[in-house]
C-alpha cells in the first residue's frame, strides 16, 4: 500500500500547535522559535511530508526553475555552458530545466512554450541555426515579464541582456597566428553563415588577412557544416579544384578535426604542408594523436556570466530598474603542434 503523504494539518493535529505555525515553521519564519522550527521539521520528515511547490510559487510568484535551450547537449562547450549556469543560479536556490533544439526553430518554439507553461523564472537560450524570424521571442517580451538571456548564439533584440565571445577576436587571433607561423595561403571553413558567430570569425580572419596584406581569396572561403563529415568534404572540395592551401582556419573543431581525418587518408603532413586550427576547444583537441591547436570559448565562464547576469536582472527588476546587459568576454588561443611550424 502506497504511504500516503502528510499535510501541514496532519503535523499541525500531531503536534497539537496551529496550521499557521506549522506554516511559518517550514518557511523559517523568524517569528518562530528555533526549538519550534527543528520539531516541526523533524516531524515532518517522519510523516513523510512533501511541500507543495507550485502553490508556494503561486504565493511568491517565483519557481525557483529556469529553463535553458541549446541545440545539443552532447558537445563540451554547451554542457559547460549549463554547468556554469547551474553552478552560479544553485548559490541562489535555483533549478535549471534542459531543452534542445536539435536545431529546428519549430522545436525551439514548442520548449519556449512548455517552459513558459511551467512558469519559470528566466530563460536561457543559445538560438538554432534555423532561428531566421525571431517573432517568436519577441512575443515573449511583450506579452510576458520573463526575462530572456541569449549566450554564445544570439540576436539582437532590444531587450534581451547577452553574453558571448568576442568571435570577431577570435577569428582574427587564429588567422594572425598562422600567419606568424609564415603560412602563406590560408583557408577559412566558415561554418554556417546563418549564424552570427560564423559571420563574425570569418570577419575576423579577412581582416587579420588585410591587416598582413594578404589577398582575401573567395575561393578560399568554404562554407560548412560544423561537423566531422563537413570538414571531410571540404578537404575534398579543396583538392578537387586544385586550390590547394598551406593552412586552415576552422570556425568549428569538429570540422577541424574531419579536415585532420582527410588530410592524413592523403598522406598530408600536418602541420608541415598543412596546418590547422579549430574554434571552440573541445576536449578531443588536446587528446589527439596530433594535438589540435583551437580557440578557447571559456564555456564554464560564460555560463557563469550568464547566471549573474539574470541575478542582476531579478536584482533590478526588484527595484523597479531593468538593465540589459552585453557582456562580451575574451577568446584564448590554444597552440597545440597542428599548426606549429617554426
Amino acid at each position: 500500500m502506497t504511504k500516503k503523504n502528510a499535510t501541514i494539518y496532519d503535523i499541525s493535529k500531531k503536534l497539537n500547535v496551529s496550521v499557521a505555525t506549522v506554516s511559518r515553521a517550514l518557511n523559517d519564519n523568524p517569528r518562530i522559535s528555533q526549538a519550534t522550527k527543528d520539531l516541526v521539521i523533524k516531524t515532518a520528515k517522519e510523516m513523510n511530508y512533501k511541500q507543495n511547490n507550485l502553490a508556494k510559487a503561486l504565493k511568491s510568484g517565483e519557481t525557483k526553475n529556469v529553463g535553458i535551450i541549446v541545440p545539443y547537449i552532447n558537445t563540451n562547450f554547451f554542457s559547460s555552458v549549463i554547468r556554469g549556469i547551474e553552478e552560479e543560479l544553485s548559490l541562489h536556490g535555483y533549478h535549471v530545466i534542459i531543452c534542445q533544439s536539435h536545431e529546428d526553430v519549430l522545436t525551439e518554439k514548442k520548449h519556449l512554450n512548455t517552459l513558459l507553461n511551467a512558469q519559470v523564472d528566466g530563460i536561457f537560450m543559445s538560438v538554432s541555426r534555423t532561428t531566421i524570424d525571431t517573432e517568436h521571442i519577441q512575443h515573449i517580451l511583450n506579452t510576458t515579464n520573463t526575462p530572456i538571456i541569449f549566450f554564445d548564439r544570439k540576436k539582437d533584440i532590444p531587450g534581451i541582456s547577452t553574453v558571448t565571445i568576442d568571435d570577431y577576436k577570435g577569428g582574427y587571433m587564429a588567422t594572425e597566428h598562422l600567419i606568424a607561423e609564415g603560412y602563406k595561403n590560408i583557408c577559412h571553413f566558415a561554418g554556417d553563415l546563418n549564424l552570427e558567430i560564423y559571420q563574425n570569425r570569418l570577419n575576423g580572419y579577412k581582416q587579420a588577412l588585410i591587416d598582413h596584406k594578404f589577398q582575401v581569396k573567395e575561393e578560399n572561403i568554404i562554407s560548412t557544416g560544423s561537423s566531422i563529415d563537413a570538414g571531410i568534404e571540404a578537404i575534398k572540395t579543396l583538392w578537387d579544384s586544385k586550390s590547394i592551401p598551406d593552412a586552415i582556419f576552422s570556425a568549428s573543431d569538429f570540422a577541424a578535426l574531419g579536415a585532420c581525418q582527410e588530410l592524413k587518408k592523403r598522406k598530408i603532413k600536418i602541420p608541415q604542408e598543412v596546418a590547422v586550427i579549430g574554434f571552440s576547444n573541445e576536449p578531443f583537441t588536446q587528446f589527439m594523436e596530433l594535438p589540435m591547436s583551437s580557440m578557447d570559448q571559456t564555456p564554464l565562464i560564460m555560463g557563469n556570466m550568464a547566471g549573474q547576469v539574470f541575478i542582476d536582472h531579478i536584482k533590478d527588476n526588484s527595484s523597479g530598474v531593468s538593465i540589459e546587459k552585453k557582456v562580451v568576454l575574451a577568446p584564448q588561443i590554444c597552440v597545440r603542434k597542428s599548426s606549429k611550424r617554426k
